[in-house]
């Protein structure tokens, strides 16, 4: 079956075990349910949802959208039966402490025995508490970020009325560190962003670069691993890229998304901050809140107020059962999705359809399609990605500079950004569906490619 539906058999099973705890209270009205009524219902919405792209199957090879681990989805569902808020004890007194669990697991994955941390609704909050951490402790300083890094840190900066400035990046997507030492030597720069895995190419800025120069001119370092974070855990990455992540736990804050890589469902963001002395900034008073226990709330080092706390018992169920550990199965996976990404450009090199610019630093592959000028490569990258839809093998498209190709690829460069496809693999089953996503990307490109191809050199 494309959907697993023992999950579901588990959930039934152990749904007395959670009620058990409840049953000193006395009979209460329970909650209507008219099947007759509901049934038609979800059957709407069940046929809405087919309306989307198939996320969870390995055809799907665009964007950045992973199942849940079937734990995750069990757990999740089971908690929704107390619906906890994990911002106060009052709301989420054991779902709070399993967040604080699982999140202190997070941590030490990263070499962090102490920290402060929370759960958030996805890395754009995460990165928002992180930002607004480095502007407490350097009002009006400008945040810098390299112009491959999430563009929701300029929005962020923004929000936060940070002055905030782009970092060109280097032919390989990474932030260009001698344009990033030139604005350094001007001054007033506050906090430093590095991304370990960009949207758009899965590129790992150099991060022990990075701290080297915040020992020269003082500036903090966050680091947006909302996507790669969980590659701390793999053994298969190339020299570079293993490089930084040796030194991540050196950083000041750090962003990971466990709606990503982490097996879970949306939204579940995770910021962490290497000195916890930083929680003075979140201290404030609610005397409606917090008065019921003199332990921790989770609102008080929290921006957000209302969080679910059935995301907190998703993750930490899912690394009861997946322990966040090198040379484990959860990162086998990681490692599956790293080899999936090198062979899929392996045979890209060797492919007389495609051009790929950038080897692969975690799992994500942009290529682009062979053409005379830019223009008409990015018409027929276009094209590839239309016919490859028509096979059920789901793309993505993305814009390029120019610059991130040799110059002979196009001599006479008409345009300053190319249209390239985009692979983000990382189900652990890409690896073992490679054969089927290439004979339909190769069928793709005959089909869209049928006229007389020009060869660039």
């Amino acid at each position: 079956m494309i959907f697993e539906a023992e999950s579901l058999a588990l959930l039934e099973t152990i749904l007395p075990r959670l009620a058990e705890g409840f049953s000193a209270l006395p009979e209460g009205p329970s909650q209507p349910l008219d099947r007759a009524a509901m049934l038609p219902v979800l059957e709407q919405v069940a046929q809405r949802m087919q309306q989307n792209y198939p996320y969870f199957h390995p055809l799907y090879a665009g964007q950045m959208l992973k199942p849940p681990h079937p734990i995750a989805r069990a757990a999740y569902a089971l908690a929704t039966w107390i619906n906890p808020n994990n911002h106060a004890l009052d709301g989420g007194r054991a779902s709070s402490q399993m967040e604080m669990e699982a999140v202190r697991e997070l941590a030490a994955m990263f070499g962090w025995n102490t920290h402060l941390g929370h759960l958030t609704s996805g890395g754009t909050f995460a990165n928002l508490e992180a930002l607004w951490i480095a502007g407490q402790l350097a009002p009006g300083k400008t945040i810098l970020a390299s112009e491959q890094a999430h563009y929701t840190h300029g929005r962020i900066s923004g929000v936060l009325r940070l002055p905030f400035e782009t970092i060109p990046a280097d032919t390989r997507g990474r932030i260009s560190l001698p344009a990033l030492e030139k604005r350094l030597a001007r001054g007033d720069v506050g906090a430093v962003v590095a991304t370990l895995g960009t949207t758009a190419l899965g590129a790992v800025d150099p991060l022990p670069e990075i701290l080297k120069l915040r020992q020269q001119y003082g500036f903090r370092v966050h680091v947006d691993a909302a996507y790669g974070g969980y590659f701390k855990l793999a053994a298969n990455l190339g020299p570079e890229a293993a490089a930084a992540y040796a030194v991540l736990g050196e950083v000041d804050s750090i962003v990971i998304d466990p709606h990503k890589h982490g097996l879970q469902p949306y939204g579940c963001g995770c910021v962490l901050f290497r000195d916890a002395s930083v929680g003075r900034f979140y201290k404030h008073d609610s005397p409606y809140t917090y008065f019921t226990s003199d332990d921790l709330h989770l609102g008080e080092i929290s921006l957000e107020c209302s969080r679910a706390g059935a995301a907190a018992v998703a993750l930490w169920a899912t690394q009861r059962l997946l322990p966040l550990v090198g040379g484990g199965e959860f990162a086998a996976m990681l490692e599956s999705c790293r080899a999936a990404a090198l062979e899929l450009h392996r045979r890209l090199h060797e492919s007389k359809f495609f051009l790929e610019p950038i080897a692969p630093q975690l799992d994500i592959v942009i290529w682009a399609v062979r053409g005379g000028t830019v223009r008409e490569s990015s018409v027929r990258a276009r094209a590839v990605f239309d016919a490859a839809a028509r096979r059920d093998l789901h793309l993505a498209l993305v814009q390029l500079p120019r610059e991130f190709f040799p110059r002979e690829t196009w001599p006479q460069a008409e345009a300053q950004s190319v249209v390239c496809l985009r692979s983000v693999l990382m189900k652990p089953e890409h690896l073992a569906w490679m054969d089927a996503i290439w004979e339909r990307l190769q069928r793709a490109a005959e089909e869209a490619l049928s006229t007389k191809m020009q060869n660039p050199s």
